[in-house]
């Protein structure tokens, strides 16, 4: 399915499922604003790592909660499901604001259940390390849901966006998490062994 679809490019990823806070400020994007606000219409949050890249994810208008007096808003948005760039164009016609035509991807959330549960027991270990509360017994539950807080680099969280299927997505999350939660350990390991310098310890005498 192709179609066109206004365009926000931005150096972060948005995520299908996430909610995602925006200050607007660009005259071209507050008319984008204002069209989705008219016409009910959906946009798409392009990224720009270094360049624009041709995944992005479409994303609803959900509320303007705040309005300010020289015209700048804050807004809430919903993600909904990833697409492929097949034109650009900047502007679009008679707009002020970029555009393009898109095919939109299918959004597989399905896993095995193995994989799910080996990474929700990754991720509380990793949270536990960071000590970070979170709701891992949610049903809705995806690869998605946490990408932002993991410590993925922006090249790695397009790489997870660019990824078909919500087993790959897993795969590809559990392989990162398998690096990292060492890292947080031998962490908590040197700040253990810094805390006791400099302090009297007790040593048991080694019996040869």
């Amino acid at each position: 399915m192709t179609q066109e679809l206004p365009l926000f490019p931005l150096k972060l990823i948005a995520f299908p499922e996430e909610n995602l806070n925006l200050h607007i400020f660009e005259p071209r994007y507050k008319e984008l604003i204002n069209d989705c606000l008219q016409h009910g219409q959906t946009f798409g949050i392009c990224t720009f790592l270094d360049k624009l890249m041709p995944v992005g994810t479409e994303v609803s208008l959900l509320e303007i909660t705040t309005t300010y007096e020289d015209g700048r808003l804050d807004i809430k948005t919903r993600g909904l499901r990833t697409f492929k760039i097949l034109g650009f164009e900047n502007p679009m016609k008679g707009k002020l604001y970029a555009g393009g035509k898109v095919a939109f991807l299918p959004l597989e959330l399905e896993a095995p259940q193995e994989k799910k549960i080996a990474f929700r027991n990754s991720l509380e270990e990793l949270f536990k390390w960071m000590q970070f509360s979170a709701d891992l017994q949610n049903p809705s539950l995806t690869s998605f849901t946490y990408a932002h807080k993991i410590g993925l680099s922006p090249a790695q969280e397009y790489r997870l966006l660019e990824l078909e299927t919500e087993e790959k997505r897993l795969d590809f999350l559990f392989a990162h998490l398998k690096k990292t939660i060492p890292i947080l350990k031998e962490i908590e390991a040197s700040k253990h062994r810094i805390k006791m310098n400099g302090h009297f310890k007790y040593l048991d005498p080694l019996n040869f």
